[in-house]
């Protein structure tokens, strides 16, 4: 299989680490075949979105990434002594080395060295890679930091830039890092079950200031959720059988690395996969433009948002809806069709009386 997904993503061309944030965003949409394939094919979705002329205009700028970068150096510093304390621990921390070749030495590095944290002690692991088969493919996951507590527990660490604002943070940037952190937490889990803590320790600056302080956020919701929806996930080698014979998202980049693959042909891979598009995927996948000019061209209501796709049930493009409402197709009985045809009757009338208005007072004058 891996050398299937090599040549999908092309064989002269390395791997994109699946992280914990996409695999968050797929255990929201698993139900998105292009993206589970992309993904596991370590395709840079990023670069295909650009040559398809459908570049998706987020990311983290530069800044913040140096930014972010100063602020955990500063929690590790001194061996890790901020760290320890937000953690609640006194003294100084067993930091073991998990250098090693290749993903697959690091992860073993990384359970050797969970497997052999002395009791009684603290042992920080700074920066682990952890393991997870996710629809028949390996994802590596590297965390900022697993705690090793004296009880034997071990603990997800978060580092982010974010501030905490008189002891609360931005909700929807703490509910993405606890996704992230649930992510790891199932990461850990597959090690040994039972072990990790179903909370995670959010380290972020103190209001305005560098100074870290921590919140600790429950992941047992998201824990649920994610290990549900990955389950879901149609396997890897079903979707790849599925596809036409020769297909590749390879950009066949020249010497000077542009990509000279043509726009079209690229597209028509990219649209032999499968797609559950959702207004949702604009903040997390750098396909959706893509996508959605994909969805609104074949008039596909799920470009209207989840929640009203799932109201209209069977009734799944925009033409079917209008002929719905308007009566000329549909099952009277189904509580769709008869609240669009109820929509457009008071639609009807409500034109009907302003246009009565309007004569009237036309006439007035």
């Amino acid at each position: 299989m891996r050398e299937r997904l090599a040549a999908l993503r092309g064989p002269a061309t390395a791997p994109r680490p699946l992280d914990a944030r996409a695999l968050a965003a797929l255990a929201a949409n698993p139900g998105c075949r292009r993206r589970a394939l992309l993904d596991a094919a370590g395709v840079d979705k990023g670069a295909v979105a650009g040559v398809l002329g459908a570049p998706a205009p987020f990311g983290q700028s530069r800044f913040a990434f140096s930014r972010g970068h100063a602020f955990e150096a500063r929690v590790k510093a001194d061996g890790c002594t901020e760290l320890l304390r937000l953690l609640g621990a006194e003294g100084r921390a067993h930091v073991p080395d998990l250098a090693a070749a290749g993903p697959e030495g690091r992860a073993a590095r990384t359970r050797l060295a969970l497997a052999e944290a002395p009791a009684g002690s603290w042992t920080l692991l700074d920066h682990p890679l952890l393991a997870l088969e996710v629809a028949g493919s390996t994802a590596y996951l590297e965390p900022d930091a697993v705690a090793v507590a004296p009880d034997g527990s071990w603990t997800v660490v978060e580092i982010k830039s974010f501030p905490i604002l008189d002891g609360g943070a931005d909700p929807q940037k703490v509910g993405a890092a606890a996704r992230q952190s649930a992510v790891y937490v199932l990461a850990l889990d597959a090690v040994t079950p039972g072990r990790t803590r179903s909370a995670a320790l959010l380290v972020c600056p103190r209001n305005f200031s560098n100074q870290p302080t921590a919140e600790w956020v429950d992941v047992r919701r998201q824990l649920a959720v994610t290990r549900r929806q990955l389950a879901r996930l149609t396997r890897i080698e079903e979707i790849a059988d599925a596809l036409p014979e020769g297909t590749t998202f390879d950009l066949a980049r020249d010497a000077d690395g542009s990509a000279t693959r043509p726009s079209g042909d690229l597209a028509e891979a990219v649209d032999s996969v499968p797609a559950a598009y959702s207004p949702e995927c604009l903040s997390t996948c750098e396909l959706a433009f893509h996508c959605r000019s994909r969805a609104r061209t074949c008039g596909d209501v799920a470009a209207l948002g989840r929640s009203l796709r799932g109201e209209l049930g069977e009734l799944t493009s925009v033409e079917a809806v209008l002929a719905a409402a308007g009566g000329a197709a549909g099952d009277p009985a189904d509580p769709a069709v008869a609240a669009l045809r109820r929509a457009a009757a008071l639609r009807a009338e409500a034109l009907e009386r302003a246009a009565e208005h309007g004569a009237d007072g036309g006439a007035a004058r």
